[in-house]
């Protein structure tokens, strides 16, 4: 049965669902030269603002997002910003002095991610089109293998964690009011993390949505039980076929695997996914920023008026890209 939301709504329904939303998600520079950016963070906030949004996160794979957002701040009234820390190789990976250095950023600092593109998880699977094959950087660059494999991030899934990694677990604890963010690490490492997070009580997890696809919909509600908010962004299964966001600054690491069409889930399967897991544990986001997609904020209304198509009821979207993410960031319900 056809609901009467979906039949009968209306051509402003999108939009009004954006008012109070908050995309916890959002590239906004600074990025390389080889992959330019769709909007810098004053501008991406400045749109949100417009549109009646409440907040953004922003993530800066290169720096320290919590300064960004303070800027932000204190220049565009009207809308929050937030930012946090990964754990990039460019910034020592695994270092507890720059985890510290980040949750003392002045504005403070809403999470500290276990990195993005350049975790052993996802460096092992970045490509080059080579001949047009995709080849792993690993096997294509012997230097790739030697050099940026072993300070890729990389967390045990049995046995004693390095004293470094355990420090970090406590830092985060120490600070409530940060969430954990599992970054692109693999489905055996997230549910390490969510072991490590009990052991040294951390009070929030967020499951990347990268991470969150490693995981089977049976784990997925595991983890929900256990507490972790699951994420889901719009290039899941909304983004062009180009280039994706380039991490190493070397021509020949660029990954390429955007050529040729990628192996990701329809629209239909991840809304269905949602469906059986569970809305109240999800945060929606976008993952928007480079010049190749839209905007964010357009992308909030393409991600809402999709979640409509398939049936999501208003309520049900206010609590994955309202109520949710206000959780996640320790803020009133609005």
């Amino acid at each position: 049965m056809i609901s009467e939301t979906f039949y009968n709504r209306s051509m402003d329904l999108p939009s009004e669902l954006l008012v109070g939303a908050i995309d916890s998600h959002v590239h906004a520079g600074p990025v390389l030269r080889s992959n330019p950016g769709h909007q810098d963070p004053f501008e991406a906030a400045i749109e949100a603002r417009e549109a009646g949004m409440r907040a953004i996160v922003f993530y800066d794979v290169f720096g320290w997002a919590s300064g960004t957002a303070w800027m932000v701040n204190r220049h565009v009234p009207g809308i929050q910003t937030f930012g946090g820390y990964l754990m990039n190789s460019c910034h020592g990976g695994i270092n507890p002095r720059s985890v510290r250095t980040a949750l003392y950023m002045e504005g403070g600092c809403c999470f500290i991610s276990f990195g993005s593109h350049c975790t052993h998880f996802q460096a092992s699977r970045e490509s080059a089109l080579i001949d047009g094959e995709l080849v792993p950087l690993k096997d294509a660059y012997p230097k790739f293998a030697e050099e940026e494999m072993p300070r890729a991030v990389k967390i045990p899934t049995e046995g004693p964690i390095s004293d470094d990694l355990a420090e970090i677990f406590q830092m985060v604890a120490d600070h409530p009011d940060v969430y954990l963010n599992t970054g692109h690490v693999s489905g055996p490492e997230v549910l390490r993390i969510l072991d490590l997070a009990e052991e040294f009580k951390v009070q929030k997890v967020l499951i990347a949505h990268p991470a969150r696809q490693q995981l089977s919909v049976e784990e997925q509600k595991a983890a929900a039980r256990r507490g972790a908010f699951l994420e889901g962004c719009l290039v899941d299964w909304l983004y062009p076929h180009a280039p994706r966001t380039h991490y190493y600054v070397e021509r020949e690491y660029m990954d390429r695997s955007g050529d040729l069409p990628r192996m990701r889930p329809s629209a239909a399967q991840w809304m269905a996914d949602i469906r059986e897991v569970g809305p109240e544990h999800f945060v929606l986001g976008t993952d928007y920023g480079i010049r190749a997609a839209s905007s964010a904020v357009q992308g909030m209304r393409t991600l809402i008026t999709t979640l409509l198509d398939y049936e999501f009821t208003p309520e049900e979207i206010r609590t994955m890209t309202a109520h949710n993410p206000a959780r996640l960031l320790g803020l009133e319900a609005a």
